[in-house]
């Protein structure tokens, strides 16, 4: 039976191994002027792990100077999770409450006549992707094949959850067309009542007043 299951579980994570989230660093050139930023959809109850630095061309490398950036990272209801200025590296980290775009900004901090646009390496991970394995393993006592299928089991539960997520936001979403499509056929349905009756008023006052002057 226990061997049943892990057949079961392997074939499950193998399947699911190909659509499941891999964290990988992120190379993003950061404008001279204006503001370069990320964005990714994330439900609530998701912890987030980022770390960027500012990687330097051969011209600041000959010059033995990095410019600085300065980054802000936000909720989607405007709440601020990070926010420095004048570095040239740094990482956070929170849990989210709130469901929805959580938007990562950059942008540089020198302005002068003349500056290059630099580049920055972020490295994103959420939910699974941003678990420390190594501590899992010293705390339950677990490696090799026994801490992967951990792995494996929580990357099919990590999916679980965004099924789910995405199934939420598609009834959520289908509720508000459905209430914008009621309320749009009561405005029309109101909208061709007030011609109709504007049109009747219009017909007996066209007859008052040619009745007045005697031309009918």
């Amino acid at each position: 039976m226990e061997l049943c299951k892990l057949f079961v579980l392997l074939l499950t994570a193998a399947e699911v191994m190909t659509v499941a989230p891999n964290a990988e660093a992120l190379w993003v050139e950061i404008p001279t002027s204006g503001t370069k930023c990320l964005s990714e959809d994330i439900h609530s109850n998701v912890v987030v792990l980022a770390e960027y630095v500012v990687v330097g061309d051969e011209e600041h490398t000959q010059a033995n100077v990095v410019p600085t950036i300065s980054v802000k990272v936000t909720s989607p209801f405007g709440n601020n999770l990070h926010h420095k200025e004048n570095v040239t590296h740094g990482q956070f980290a929170f849990t989210t409450t709130e469901a929805g775009n959580y938007l990562a900004c950059f942008w540089m901090d020198n302005h002068a006549p003349g500056a290059k646009a630099v580049t920055i390496g972020i490295d994103w991970k959420t939910g699974i992707n941003a678990k420390d394995w190594e501590s899992v393993a010293r705390k339950e006592k677990i490696e090799g094949v026994e801490l992967e299928l951990v792995k494996l089991e929580g990357i099919v539960q990590a999916i679980h959850e965004n099924l789910e997520y995405l199934k939420n936001r598609e009834a959520e979403m289908r509720e508000v067309s459905e209430k914008t499509n009621a309320r749009v056929a009561w405005s029309s349905v109101m909208s061709l009542g007030i011609c109709l009756v504007a049109a009747v008023l219009q017909i007996f006052y066209l007859k008052y007043f040619f009745r007045k002057k005697k031309l009918i």
